[in-house]
């Protein structure tokens, strides 16, 4: 099966499944289901692609199996980031941006993690970038362990296992071995979806925020007489 690679080639998912197999599976939904390197790894169409190659016995595994391990790589995984992220606490937030590393994506986690609280642990799994880093900020947050693990495991399956018999169960479509490269991409539109809704939103309260701190004149060019009350007001919002 030839794919279109949705980025660099050695990111494609079929090149990495022919080249790597089943350990390379394992090791990229354990990076990115808690290092902070991880991010950047296609963990979607990666695992719709396993489900369509066991289908298609390019990959020769049993499909209960494979399932299993990812759910496992992927439990572990956010381990490991709920632990990184409860050693090495506050700093993380204080760390200088690189090459690989992103203040930014630090701070979207977190903000997401607050929103939604320990379901986050589970919506996050389907939300790229995110997945990596809220693990590590469930950590640093000291959430309740017995919580932690209990969404954690929710989530692996639910992600690790659900996308992956979904791609085995299409993978028996004609349809979905003719438009391979159109599905993949339809894959990657869905998971960036969530992202690209919170920075719309996002930017939609920052203007309301300016909006409502900006003062209003009354055509006299003198600002409203009781400005400081209003901005007051203004400010608890």
């Amino acid at each position: 099966m030839n794919t279109l690679a949705l980025g660099p080639s050695w990111l494609d998912p079929d090149y990495l499944l022919n080249t790597f197999g089943l350990p390379g599976l394992l090791l990229i939904v354990f990076a990115e289901s808690g290092l902070l390197i991880g991010f950047f790894l296609p963990g979607d169409s990666l695992l719709f692609t396993t489900g369509l190659l066991v289908t298609t016995g390019q990959l020769k595994y049993p499909l209960w199996l494979v399932c299993t391990l990812i759910a496992v790589a992927a439990i572990v995984g956010d381990q490991v980031g709920y632990l990184f992220g409860r050693k090495v606490g506050p700093a993380l937030f204080k760390r200088p941006d690189s090459r690989l590393f992103k203040q930014e994506n630090v701070e979207k986690a977190h903000e997401f993690f607050e929103k939604h609280g320990p379901k986050s642990l589970v919506l996050a799994r389907f939300v790229p970038i995110v997945r990596t880093f809220t693990p590590i900020i469930a950590g640093v947050s000291r959430m309740n362990y017995r919580s932690f693990i209990t969404y954690n495991i929710v989530g692996a399956i639910l992600w690790g296992v659900g996308v992956t018999v979904l791609g085995a169960l299409l993978g028996k479509i004609d349809f979905v071995h003719e438009h391979i490269e159109m599905i993949l991409i339809l894959i990657v539109l869905i998971s960036v979806v969530p992202i690209v809704v919170e920075v719309l939103r996002a930017r939609s309260q920052n203007k309301k925020a300016a909006a409502a701190g900006a003062p209003e004149g009354d055509g006299s060019g003198r600002p409203p007489g009781p400005s400081s009350g209003q901005r007051g007001r203004h400010a608890k919002r």
